[in-house]
């Protein structure tokens, strides 16, 4: 199970419209990702704000990044995603 800290800064993460719409992009992009010049052109994201809030996704541990050629491509971690819903539900769905 994830610690408390690393479930907030998730949270906080995915708490923020662009970056909720990045990472919901990249679940839709599944395994292969999609390039950070993909994210780009569907979200309409300056390069520079982009790869800002790709950086803090990857810090809370949500995407992982992986030069390809001259290509970065983007993943969603979802594992990440998983550990997250468990320690919801086995820390806020229990009577204490």
């Amino acid at each position: 199970m994830i610690a408390d800290t690393d479930a907030a800064k998730r949270l906080a993460e995915l708490g923020h419209g662009t970056r909720l719409a990045i990472f919901r992009l990249l679940v839709k992009g599944n395994e292969q990702g999609l390039t950070v010049g993909e994210v780009q052109q569907h979200l309409d994201i300056p390069g520079s704000t982009l790869s800002h809030h790709i950086s803090r996704l990857m810090a809370a541990g949500l995407v992982t990044q992986e030069r390809q050629g001259r290509e970065l491509h983007c993943r969603a971690k979802l594992e990440a995603v998983d550990e997250l819903m468990e320690y919801l539900k086995a820390e806020c769905c229990t009577i204490c």
